[in-house]
């Protein structure tokens, strides 16, 4: 069965930070870009960040919003992709989806999905 499965998300407060990872189950991704997108109750969904490959030495696009404070990293030994979350805010807490995607060149489009993970949850609360 083909999944990509996140973990990582959390309760955290204003300011603080939490990595989220996600890793593929069933298949090799090595073909696929990897981006993450996030959804709010309400709101649209928001591609946050995206990495060329996850074979090493990929390019990483990301939206204004998390621009400075998420960093996007993949590990090609032990095949998972990190999501570093600093300063996080109250307008991040989202549901956190990983996707594989068929192109990143920006942050990414929900169109360019393939994979799709069932999400890990974030809030930010004091």
């Amino acid at each position: 069965q083909v999944q990509l499965v996140e973990s990582g998300g959390g309760l955290v407060q204003p300011g603080g930070s939490l990595r989220l990872s996600c890793a593929p189950i069933g298949f090799n991704w090595d073909r696929y870009a990897v981006g993450w997108f996030r959804q709010a109750p309400g709101k649209a969904r928001e591609g946050v960040t995206c990495i060329t490959t996850t074979g090493g030495d990929g390019i990483t696009y990301y939206s204004d919003s998390v621009k400075g404070r998420f960093t996007l990293s993949s590990d090609s030994a032990k095949n998972f992709v990190s999501l570093q979350m600093t300063n996080l805010q109250f307008e991040d807490s989202a549901t956190y989806h990983c996707a594989t995607l068929r192109r990143c060149d920006g942050p990414p489009d929900e169109l360019d999905m393939d994979h799709w993970g069932k999400g890990t949850l974030v809030i930010v609360s004091p």
